[in-house]
């Protein structure tokens, strides 16, 4: 799966100019947003078919910084239990490739009456499906760079 791109905006920065720290979280909703896509699925699907998906945990880790006009590449893997999704994040800066944050955030799956709840089959079968396809293109983008 390709990785999830967004372009740093004005109203992305800070006064030094640089991403307010806050907004990587918005890029990992965004890619998680992606990655669902990916699986054929949108966060409307799942939730309308009773399970919400709401963060339990969030983690960022600042390396570089990233500036206005700068497009970032959010490279996202997952990992989940019955009741629990964990979705792992590294920011890349297109331009040179450098690595600019780091981190993670943990899901838990609840009902509709936002009781923890066993993620359902059919969402797991389709996790379990793109964790297949995040580890092939690893292993392609591994073979193309001792190829090329």
């Amino acid at each position: 799966m390709e990785p999830y791109r967004v372009r740093v905006i004005y109203g992305d920065t800070d006064q030094m100019g640089v991403v307010y720290y806050a907004n990587y979280l918005r890029f990992f909703e965004g890619a998680r947003g992606h990655f669902i896509r990916g699986l054929g699925l949108s966060y409307r699907e799942i939730e309308s078919r009773g399970i919400l998906l709401p963060v339990l945990e969030a983690s960022v880790q600042y390396l570089k910084s990233a500036k206005y006009e700068d497009v970032l590449e959010v490279h996202l893997s997952e990992t989940h239990t019955r009741v629990k999704i964990r979705f792992e994040y590294k920011v890349h800066r297109e331009q040179d490739g450098a690595v600019i944050a780091l981190g993670h955030t943990v899901h838990v799956c609840v009902g509709p009456e936002l009781r923890p709840t066993r993620a359902p089959e059919w969402l797991l079968q389709k996790l379990q499906g793109g964790r297949l396809e995040l580890r092939s293109s690893a292993t392609a983008g591994q073979e193309g760079k001792r190829n090329g």
